[in-house]
C-alpha cells in the first residue's frame, strides 16, 4: 500500500504464464537488447523523464502480447513515448528484435506484472496514457475473481495518471466489456469519451474471424484539470 491507499500486492493473478519455446532471434533481442530497451522493477520508481532522449506525450501498454501493435504505434507516432509491461518472455524478445532493427528511440519495455510496474516502478502522476487491449476475460464466473479490471486496478491507474490522462481498454468479450463501462461509468474521477483510433491486434483479427464483437472503451481522469 502506497500513500494513495492503494492496496496493490495480491495473491491472484490476472494472468498465466504460458512461456512458450523461445525463437534463436527473440533469445538473441534479449540478451543483446534488453540493457537499452528493457526496464527493471526494482525498490524506487523509474526516471521517466530520464529513459528518453525526449520529454514528451507518455503512454503505458499493459499486456502487449507479442507487441507488433504497440511497436506500429511507436513507429507511426515518434511524438510520443512508450512503456510496455509484459510477463510473455519471447513477446518481449520479439518487440526488442523488431524495435532494435528499426532503431526505435521512443519505447522501453518491462518483462514483469503489470501490478508491479504500476506499483513499484511508475511514479504517481507521470502518465499521460494507459492501454490495454484484450485482457484475459476469465470467461469462467468462477475465474472473475483473476479479472485485471476491477475498482482496485482502476484506482491504482488514476493514481499513475496525469490530470486529464486517458485510459483505453479493448476487449471482444461483450460481458465483460458490460463491466469495464459499468466501473469507468460509476467513477466520478473519470469522463467517458470516444476512445483513440490504434492498430489491429493479432489476437483481435482472430476474435473478429470467430465472430466476436470489439469493444473500445476509454475514459478520461479528471481530477485537478
Amino acid at each position: 500500500m502506497d500513500a494513495t491507499g492503494i492496496q496493490h500486492k495480491r495473491a491472484i493473478r490476472s494472468y498465466v504464464i504460458r512461456e512458450g519455446r523461445m525463437t534463436p532471434g527473440q533469445t538473441r533481442a534479449l540478451e543483446t537488447q534488453w540493457q537499452h530497451y528493457g526496464l527493471d522493477v526494482t525498490e524506487s520508481p523509474v526516471d521517466i523523464q530520464a529513459i528518453f532522449p525526449v520529454s514528451q506525450y507518455t503512454v503505458l501498454e499493459i499486456g502487449f502480447g507479442m507487441g507488433d501493435s504497440l511497436f506500429e504505434m511507436a513507429v507511426e507516432h515518434p511524438d510520443y513515448n512508450y512503456l510496455g509491461a509484459e510477463v510473455h518472455r519471447p513477446g518481449v524478445g520479439h518487440l526488442l528484435h523488431r524495435a532494435a532493427d528499426a532503431g526505435l528511440q521512443n519505447l522501453r519495455v518491462f518483462n514483469a506484472d503489470s501490478l508491479d510496474v504500476l506499483s513499484r516502478a511508475i511514479p504517481e502522476g507521470s502518465l499521460d496514457q494507459v492501454q490495454i487491449f484484450f485482457p484475459d476475460p476469465w470467461h469462467k464466473k468462477k475465474h472473475h475473481k483473476r479479472r485485471l479490471i476491477n475498482e482496485a486496478f482502476l484506482a491504482l491507474l488514476k493514481s499513475r495518471l496525469k490530470a486529464g490522462g486517458l485510459i483505453h481498454i479493448a476487449t471482444d468479450w461483450a460481458p465483460y466489456a458490460e463491466v469495464i463501462e459499468a466501473l469507468l461509468a460509476q467513477d466520478p474521477m473519470l469522463q467517458s469519451e470516444p476512445p483513440p483510433a490504434r492498430p489491429v491486434t493479432k489476437y483481435e483479427k482472430r476474435g473478429v474471424r470467430l465472430g466476436h464483437q470489439v469493444f473500445d472503451l476509454a475514459a478520461r481522469y479528471k481530477a485537478a484539470i
